[in-house]
């Protein structure tokens, strides 16, 4: 039985805040995802259509507001070089807006809004789905690698940030589930 379609669309603009100031919304999170992207400040706003000025503004508002830097900037030499990439900082913020925003894209998309839950966030098919015990970890300041017995018995390994395997709380020898995207493989504790 097919159920009605909603009659209403619903709509939503995520950000961030930090102590009741907002950091991050759609605009600022395009403007670190293409600094992050171009390792420009100035590319990525070219990229974005808004002046340089402008995007030095933002950054200067989000690093006020959590009080910390979200860019390194590099200078160049006398025929350029310089570059800018996020700070482990911005990654965490830009990640967490990202998860968010996702999140909400699910629950928005979903036909009935009563029965929403964390649990359509994760709405996978068994197919992608393998489980497998941790075999062994490396990690460096951004990102770890993840090596994973699973029970065909195959061994995958995930990249996945440094922030991620601390949240997890991941040792050798953890039960975990591998989720296989087209783009990435996920891993959560089982």
């Amino acid at each position: 039985m097919r159920r009605p379609r909603r009659k209403y669309e619903s709509k939503y603009k995520p950000w961030l805040e930090f102590k009741g100031k907002a950091i991050l919304g759609e605009g600022r999170a395009k403007l670190l995802r293409q600094i992050h992207e171009l390792s420009s400040i100035r590319s990525a706003a070219e990229k974005l259509s808004i002046p340089y000025r402008s995007a030095w503004e933002h950054i200067r508002k989000i690093e006020r507001a959590i009080g910390t830097p979200v860019i390194k900037t590099y200078r160049g030499g006398a025929e350029g070089g310089g570059g800018a990439e996020l700070t482990e900082k911005g990654e965490q913020v830009l990640n967490e807006y990202e998860r968010y925003k996702q999140y909400l894209e699910v629950l928005s998309s979903e036909e009935e809004f009563g029965n929403a839950s964390l649990s359509l966030y994760m709405k996978i098919g068994a197919q992608n789905r393998l489980k497998g015990v941790v075999k062994g970890l490396e990690k460096d300041e951004v990102t770890a690698s993840v090596r994973i017995e699973v029970e065909t018995p195959a061994v995958i390994t995930a990249l996945i940030t440094t922030n991620a395997l601390e949240e997890l709380n991941l040792k050798a020898g953890d039960s975990v589930e591998t989720v296989i995207k087209a783009t990435e493989v996920k891993v959560s504790k089982t």
